[in-house]
C-alpha cells in the first residue's frame, strides 16, 4: 500500500496504459480522479472499484477551463493533489510534406501542450501541499524516431524536456517530475494504428506485434500492466530523490543497432 493517503490525477485514465495505471494506483492504496473526452471508458473503468477511491471527471486536457474541473474533482478526494499522471496523447502519423498543418497542432495541443497546462494548473496545489510527483507518460518515439511520424515524436521529446525543466524549476518545492517512455505497448491505440499492416503483411494483428518486436532483446511488445508498475514506483515515496529523469520501458528496444537487426532479421550471423 505504498500510496496509500495519496490522491492522484490520471488523464487518459479509461483505456490502455492509463487504465492499468488507475488499476495500479487503487491497489497501492490511492484515490484517483481519471479524465478523458469520452465519459463510457470512465465509467466503465470507474465501476471496477469501490466509490470512494475514484472519480471521473470528462474533459479536454487542451481546455484549462477542463483541466481546472479535473483538479478541482481530485482535490475533493483527499483535500490535495499527490500525484499527476499525465497520459492523455494521440499517435497520427503523416511525414512533414504529407501532414495537415491543422493535424500537425492537434497532435501539439493533446501531448505537449494538454501536460504543460495540467502541470501548470497542479503544481501550485502541490507546493501548498508540500510536494508532489508529476509522472509524463512519454515514448520510446521521444528518443528514437518512428517512420512517418514526425509530429508524434516530437511531442515526446518536448514532453521529456518539459519533464527536466519542471524537475529543475520545482524541486525546491518538494515536487518531483519523471518521464516513462514505454516501448510498443498492446494497447487499443496501437492495435488500430497497426491494423493496415495485416494486408502489408499478409497476417493477422498478432503476426504485425511478433513483426515489429522481431529485433527486440525481449521479442514481445509489453502489457499495459508493465507499464504501470513503474509509475506505482516514481508516484510513491520509495522515489523520493528522484527527478529529473527519463526512463526506458521498451524490453530493451533502445540498445539494438539497427544494421545489425537488419542483417540478424535476414539470417546473417554477424559477428558470431
Amino acid at each position: 500500500m505504498r500510496l496509500e493517503g495519496k490522491a492522484a490525477l490520471i488523464t487518459g485514465g479509461g483505456t490502455g496504459i492509463g487504465a492499468a495505471i488507475v488499476k495500479r494506483f487503487i491497489a497501492d492504496g490511492a484515490k484517483v480522479c481519471i479524465s478523458g473526452r469520452r465519459r463510457e471508458p470512465l465509467d466503465r473503468v470507474a465501476r471496477a472499484f469501490p466509490g470512494e477511491m475514484i472519480a471521473t471527471c470528462p474533459g479536454d486536457v487542451t481546455e484549462y477551463e477542463d483541466i481546472q474541473r479535473m483538479v478541482e474533482t481530485t482535490l475533493k478526494l483527499t483535500g490535495g493533489i499527490d500525484v499527476l499522471v499525465n497520459n492523455a496523447g494521440i499517435d497520427p502519423g503523416g511525414t512533414v510534406t504529407d501532414i495537415d498543418p491543422k493535424l500537425w497542432r492537434k497532435i501539439m495541443d493533446i501531448n505537449l501542450t494538454g501536460p504543460f497546462l495540467t502541470m501548470k494548473a497542479a503544481i501550485p496545489h502541490m507546493i501548498k501541499g508540500g510536494g508532489g510527483s508529476i509522472i509524463n507518460i512519454s515514448s520510446l518515439g521521444g528518443l528514437r524516431c518512428l517512420p512517418g511520424m514526425p509530429a508524434y515524436c516530437t511531442t515526446k521529446a518536448g514532453l521529456n524536456m518539459l519533464t527536466k525543466q519542471a524537475a529543475l524549476d520545482y524541486g525546491r518545492f518538494g515536487v518531483r517530475c519523471n518521464a516513462v517512455c514505454p516501448g510498443a505497448t498492446r494497447t487499443e491505440m496501437l492495435e488500430e494504428a497497426l491494423t493496415p499492416l495485416t494486408e502489408v503483411l499478409k497476417t493477422d494483428v498478432d503476426g504485425v506485434f511478433d513483426c515489429i518486436s522481431s529485433n527486440v532483446p525481449l521479442h514481445r511488445v509489453a502489457a499495459p500492466d508493465e507499464i504501470s508498475g513503474i509509475c506505482s514506483y516514481l508516484a510513491g515515496d520509495d522515489s523520493s530523490f528522484m527527478t529529473g529523469s527519463v526512463l526506458l520501458i521498451d524490453g530493451g528496444a533502445a540498445v539494438v543497432d539497427v544494421s545489425g537487426a537488419a542483417l540478424s532479421s535476414a539470417g546473417v550471423n554477424w559477428g558470431v
